[in-house]
């Protein structure tokens, strides 16, 4: 399997391969520079592993949320490579993704994740990692002010994750309570926790083409009205 994944959808800027077991990863922290630099980190890492594009399975990108200027770049960029090549599409959510590399790093089950949205809101949603060692879903994913954050109806203890927790902690921890048992509020999606969570998509054939590869905001409203 040979995947390569992107996303823009935050500061952070990267893009990984996939082969076979393998993860080679460019992971930048790069505000405003997205454009500039994806599509030369993906050139670097086809140099780097001696892969040229018809030689890849799939392609995948965080497909949000995130910022709305960032997403638009992954998805813009995903399409013209899928188009060109006819190769198909997996969109990850860039929460899951989060919560992937949360889970890993810190070897916690349930992470709590948080992005900062602005105007005072957080794109939110809580993950458990699964008998496969990858993180599903449990409640929807929101876009909420962060006094409205919860937590699952259960008894286990959850991590916090993200921007979200960098900007809005103790709101947050007022809101949820003593069932958080940690955070790592400097956390971003990165391609490489896409790239697990993608393979799986890719071996279930839930793909997609070109056209159908979109983003995902949450917010219909993506500038701050006074």
């Amino acid at each position: 399997m040979k995947l390569l994944c992107i996303d823009t959808s935050t500061e952070a800027c990267s893009a990984a391969i996939y082969l076979d077991g393998e993860i080679i990863e460019d992971y930048r922290i790069a505000p405003r520079q997205h454009a500039e630099l994806i599509l030369p980190m993906i050139e670097g890492l086809l140099t780097q592993t001696s892969l040229e594009m018809p030689q890849l399975d799939a392609l995948a990108f965080g497909r949000g949320p995130g910022a709305f200027t960032g997403i638009r770049i992954a998805t813009g960029v995903i399409q013209g490579l899928s188009l060109g090549t006819g190769l198909p599409v997996v969109g990850i959510s860039t929460l899951a993704a989060m919560a992937q590399d949360s889970s890993d790093q810190n070897e916690v089950d349930n992470i709590h994740v948080a992005i900062d949205a602005r105007m005072n809101e957080i794109y939110t949603a809580c993950y458990s990692r699964n008998e496969n060692d990858l993180m599903r879903l449990v409640d929807a994913e929101r876009v909420c002010p962060p006094q409205q954050a919860c937590l699952p109806e259960d008894s286990n203890k959850w991590f916090g994750a993200g921007t979200g927790w960098a900007s809005y902690a103790e709101i947050l921890q007022q809101a949820l309570g003593d069932r958080i048992i940690g955070i790592q509020p400097a956390l971003y999606p990165r391609a490489s926790a896409i790239a697990k969570l993608a393979v799986v998509e890719v071996l279930a054939g839930r793909t997609v083409p070109a056209e159908q590869a979109l983003p995902i905001y949450l917010r219909d409203q993506v500038t701050h009205v006074k």
